[in-house]
């Protein structure tokens, strides 16, 4: 006897009618951004990760490039809204981000290194940071931030002054002539930022770091149920099988080497903007500063 259909659980339905497309199609089609303004040194790791997901979960990726030059906070708003051409990004968890529309892939693609924040600095200001003590010292001085990261209202949760500004390049020209004290960057960032040349009056202050708990995450337009469950099945058994862990230290395991920091040396500050979904309890999504990687 065949069942009515709505004794089928509406959950089984929604995932066969997802499947069936998909279970028919060479290849899935993705759009990630490239943008125009400055190179991402996330995007090449991004977009190997995204093929593993998509390899992983049964089915072939097409991952494409498409050149979008707009803020974080404007592209994530037409994203959710399911009017971008892009389907996903890459980009730190939040309460907001996560009730916003988008479909949050809750593994963290980063193993939580966005939150490994050392301090950009004047080269000329370096005695004065050998000097600094702790998170109460770093309370005195003013950090920089574009006003619409997630990381600007995490530094002021913990006490710590921030002056803002809506461009990216903008931040560097203010740290340069002062008008803010020092500007953080995740361990994955700064490299190429130094690399560039253009701010040849700017260092890392040796041996110090901020962290915090953070996720970075794949958030996946609304347009794109499918895919976002192709992904979250294809990282978890990444995970499970170790090749996302190897993948991650492929491309980012020198650099965790040249910033490492001695334990004491690593000021702890508290995440307020951690949803409670996000999940901390499991420990082989996680890299923790001053530990072996």
């Amino acid at each position: 006897m065949i069942p009515h259909l709505f004794d089928i659980p509406r959950r089984a339905l929604l995932l066969g009618a997802l499947a069936a497309p998909l279970a028919r199609a060479e290849s899935v089609r993705v759009w990630l951004p490239r943008h125009m303004s400055t190179a991402d040194p996330q995007l090449p790791y991004v977009r190997r990760l995204v093929m593993l997901a998509l390899d992983r979960a049964g089915v072939s990726g097409d991952v494409q490039l498409m050149n979008l030059e707009m803020y974080q906070g404007r592209s994530l708003t037409e994203l959710a809204r399911g009017s971008s051409p892009i389907d996903l990004m890459w980009t730190m968890t939040d309460h907001e981000r996560e009730s916003s529309g988008l479909l949050p892939v809750r593994i963290p693609i980063d193993r939580g290194l966005m939150g490994w924040r050392v301090l950009l600095v004047r080269r000329a200001d370096l005695p004065r940071w050998a000097r600094l003590r702790g998170l109460d010292d770093l309370k005195q001085r003013v950090a920089g931030q574009g006003h619409d990261w997630p990381d600007t209202a995490i530094l002021r949760a913990n006490g710590l002054q921030v002056s803002t500004a809506s461009g990216y390049d903008a931040l560097f020209r203010m740290l340069s002539s002062a008008r803010f004290d020092y500007f953080p960057r995740a361990v994955f960032e700064v490299d190429a930022e130094l690399a560039s040349n253009r701010h040849p009056d700017l260092t890392v202050v040796p041996n110090l770091m901020l962290h915090y708990p953070a996720a970075a995450y794949l958030f996946v337009s609304p347009r794109r149920p499918e895919l976002a469950e192709l992904l979250r099945a294809g990282l978890e058994k990444a995970v499970a099988e170790g090749s996302l862990q190897q993948l991650h230290q492929a491309h980012f395991g020198a650099l965790i080497k040249t910033h490492a920091v001695s334990r004491e040396r690593v000021i702890r500050l508290q995440n307020p903007l951690l949803p409670p979904q996000t999940p901390l309890q499991r420990r082989e999504l996680w890299l923790q500063p001053g530990e072996p990687a």
